[in-house]
């Protein structure tokens, strides 16, 4: 996701900077190269050494005649990005005023002079985070084009966002905006019918190649509706459903004249039961009439023709040329864009092996789901979204 990305990492006097050796870990787990600068107030909170071990790289800690804050963010300096995380209501003001009094905004002000991407992540006392002068601040600096991951409101603190949500934000942050202005709606998840009140008929998708398209393409530039079993995610609006039903009327619902494409990564049940109203009593003998459920893609394509849809086909057989039979079999009844085809025995695993089939070729990848997720999102934007 931040593969090559060299990111200069910004840390002023909130609590929260106790949790920048994690972060500092998860950018460079994502691919990226990190140098920390702190201003004194971080210092008493998070030794620079503690920065230094995180990112294996010397911490700026003050201005010197290296002219330290052009070495890093200046027009031609090692920064792709400036993530400023934590960034307190006193450095957000101090940017918004071109206050040049520590080492962080000295190089807030250059990186914004020379057009290197900025990144703030805030944390702070809720009232604070109220303040009128703190938002008026906020959204001058966001007017430049700055982009803000929104904090986490909780026991009276505007806390820190997550890692996932800030590395995605300095992703989306360094990413080429090959979607930008596109709409897409991805699905998500392993969909479920209900037997009871209690029981339900599944399956063993864990929803991570879903959720990784949708992430991708969000950094990517696109607005993404993801249609899942799951709760809210900070990349996408999301729709939440159980049923195939469920999702097959959400994403109709949510698929209009501006959608750009839709990506059905879900794992959507096959059959259906009338679920009895009340729970069925055990140490019986049942049987379950199974009714075929709706087929998601033939009546997205049915309300719009010329839309271009991706699909995924999970096959049970190991076989390359019978999972590429499987997934032209859809490709051709529906007329999507390309199938993602895959083994199930990569269900709720991290890494997969795919096969991407379209109507010329077809190509193999392998390796993460994050990975899988980008190599869609960049087919997408490549041949699909125009």
């Amino acid at each position: 996701m931040l593969d090559g990305v060299n990111v200069a990492l910004g840390i002023s006097g909130s609590i929260a900077a106790v949790k920048v050796v994690e972060l500092a870990h998860e950018l460079r787990r994502q691919g990226a190269t990190v140098r920390g600068v702190m201003t004194e107030s971080a210092q008493g909170i998070i030794h620079p050494w503690a920065v230094e071990f995180a990112t294996e790289n010397e911490v700026v800690t003050e201005i010197t005649g290296r002219v330290e804050h052009v070495e890093l963010c200046g027009r031609e300096g090692w920064a792709d990005v400036l993530l400023l995380a934590p960034a307190t209501a006193n450095t957000v003001g101090k940017i918004a005023g071109a206050v040049d009094d520590t080492p962080v905004t000295t190089c807030a002000t250059t990186a914004l002079g020379a057009d290197v991407p900025v990144v703030i992540a805030p944390a702070m006392h809720e009232p604070m985070y109220d303040h009128p002068g703190v938002l008026d601040a906020i959204d001058r600096v966001e007017s430049w084009g700055v982009d803000f991951v929104d904090p986490r409101i909780d026991e009276g603190k505007a806390k820190i966002a997550t890692e996932e949500a800030i590395v995605t934000a300095t992703a989306r942050a360094t990413t080429e905006q090959t979607l930008a202005d596109s709409h897409v709606v991805v699905t998500a998840g392993a969909t479920a019918e209900a037997i009871d009140p209690v029981r339900i008929l599944t399956n063993r998708a864990s929803g991570k190649t879903g959720r990784a398209v949708a992430r991708a393409c969000h950094c990517r530039g696109a607005d993404v509706t993801l249609v899942h079993p799951g709760g809210d995610v900070h990349y996408a609006e999301t729709v939440t459903v159980e049923s195939a039903a469920e999702m097959r009327d959400a994403v109709v619902a949510h698929t209009d004249r501006d959608t750009d494409a839709v990506v059905s990564a879900a794992a959507i049940s096959d059959y259906t039961v009338e679920a009895a109203s009340e729970k069925l009593r055990s140490g019986e003998r049942r049987t379950l009439e199974l009714e075929p459920t709706p087929k998601l893609l033939d009546d997205v394509r049915e309300a719009h023709p010329d839309l271009p849809i991706v699909g995924f086909k999970a096959e049970t057989s190991g076989d390359d040329g019978a999972m590429t039979e499987a997934a032209r079999s859809i490709l051709d009844r529906v007329g999507l864009a390309f199938v993602v085809a895959n083994d199930a025995s990569v269900m709720g695993s991290d890494a997969t092996r795919t096969l991407f089939v379209d109507e010329e070729a077809v190509s193999e990848f392998s390796g993460s789901k994050r990975e899988l997720g980008a190599a869609v999102a960049e087919r997408l934007a490549a041949g699909v979204v125009e």
